[in-house]
């Protein structure tokens, strides 16, 4: 079998990953060998925590949404609970920012929530 010296490849995939450790500490962006591990890692990190992002963003609405229903007199559960009995499709990411921007708006769908619940009534005569 012939024997291969690589040449060209080998610093391609040298600068490449050199490239990538731009900007690390210490011998972590200039040493190949640690340089390479530190690149590894990170991209671990940043494919576990983009999937992560998402339910860290997901907890925050619902901690948005809670917050703003027990201003209206209700609670999350019971909100979401009443908004699906009557029938409104609005995804949590658009609940809080209603929350956070027009408190009025979302204190209408709050009485919609509680009007399918049958809480309405008893929370006008309180």
């Amino acid at each position: 079998m012939a024997r291969v010296k690589r040449g060209n490849k080998r610093l391609k995939k040298r600068k490449k990953i050199l490239k990538e450790a731009k900007g690390f500490y210490g011998g972590k962006s200039r040493n190949h060998r640690v340089a390479k591990e530190a690149v590894d890692r990170a991209q671990l990190f940043a494919y576990r925590d983009r999937r992560a992002k998402k339910r860290t963003f997901r907890s925050l609405w619902i901690i948005r949404i809670n917050a703003a229903a027990r201003e209206n007199g209700t609670s999350y559960n019971r909100l979401i609970g009443g908004l699906k009995q009557a029938g409104v499709e609005i995804n949590r990411k658009m609940l809080a920012d209603l929350a956070v921007r027009d408190p009025q708006g979302f204190a209408q769908i709050a009485a919609v929530a509680q009007d399918a619940l049958g809480e309405g009534a008893a929370t006008a005569e309180a």
